[in-house]
């Protein structure tokens, strides 16, 4: 028991110093301007007030962006969804000519930076004219290759008894995929939900190039703009910041139990 010491006391202090900056945000968006600026600072506040929520949550605005940035994290979370399960079943499952060889490109392409594709994304999006819309904001992120091959893991973890007992029921390619391999994959397939939302939530780079009006801010962008606006006011800024990652903050702790649980299935198939 005492060798085990040294790790729980460095897993505290690992913990304690990824959640105090989210716990001092909280703290600051309860503050007063000129109390966050006295000497020493303080770490909560003496006399917290909700003024700074008020007029953030006005001034994002907030009702607009949050809809903007659910519809772009739920869209991708279903597409990536869809497409990841049947691409990793196909690789997991299937035999086709080149499938070794496109399996080998896919991981390829996750040594290419993500910003050298946002110059051909962009072009290919003005061409289409989806400058400034949902579908240019939502069709470049449908596939996720680290699903893809997420997905691929889980369904190589099947017995193969469970698909020869369905195909001597007469089950075909798809009804074995969609009624017997992918609910037997649920741990998985939540996996990638629950990390397609959350990489959505906080993304900036895309929506900040994609994006022009202010109606189709998401959370990053918007947070970005406010910034610029209020470059001396923490108080204000940590408030809308606080805003923004409740709903994410939520989704991510109902969805750590199928997280750690898909993440622990998949990552005992790839030691094995």
């Amino acid at each position: 028991m005492r060798k085990r010491w040294p790790v729980t006391i460095a897993l505290v202090l690992l913990a304690v110093a990824v959640a105090a900056p989210f716990f001092y945000m909280i703290s600051v968006s309860f503050m007063g301007e000129t109390e966050l600026l006295r000497w020493p600072p303080a770490l909560l506040p003496h006399a917290p007030t909700t003024a700074n929520y008020v007029a953030a949550f006005g001034a994002l605005p907030y009702g607009r962006v949050l809809i903007n940035t659910a519809l772009l994290a739920g869209c991708v979370m279903l597409g990536q969804v869809l497409t990841s399960a049947g691409a990793g079943y196909a690789f997991a499952r299937m035999r086709f000519p080149g499938r070794d060889g496109v399996l080998a490109l896919l991981l390829a392409t996750l040594a290419i930076p993500a910003i050298l594709l946002v110059i051909p994304r962009f072009v290919l999006m003005t061409a289409l004219g989806w400058v400034d819309t949902y579908p240019g904001l939502i069709s470049t992120e449908l596939v996720s290759v680290a699903g893809i091959l997420l997905m691929r893991q889980a369904f190589r973890t099947m017995p193969r008894e469970v698909e020869e007992a369905a195909r001597l029921d007469g089950a075909g390619e798809w009804t074995l995929f969609w009624r017997v391999m992918l609910p037997l994959a649920r741990p998985a397939v939540l996996t990638v939900a629950v990390l397609a939302f959350l990489d959505q939530w906080r993304s900036f780079l895309w929506p900040l190039v994609i994006t022009r009006s202010a109606e189709m801010q998401v959370a990053e962008v918007a947070l970005a703009g406010l910034h610029k606006t209020y470059p001396t006011n923490w108080p204000y800024q940590m408030a809308a910041a606080t805003l923004v990652t409740l709903p994410v903050l939520l989704v991510g702790l109902l969805g750590q139990g199928y997280l750690l649980r898909g993440l622990r299935t998949t990552g005992a198939e790839l030691r094995s």
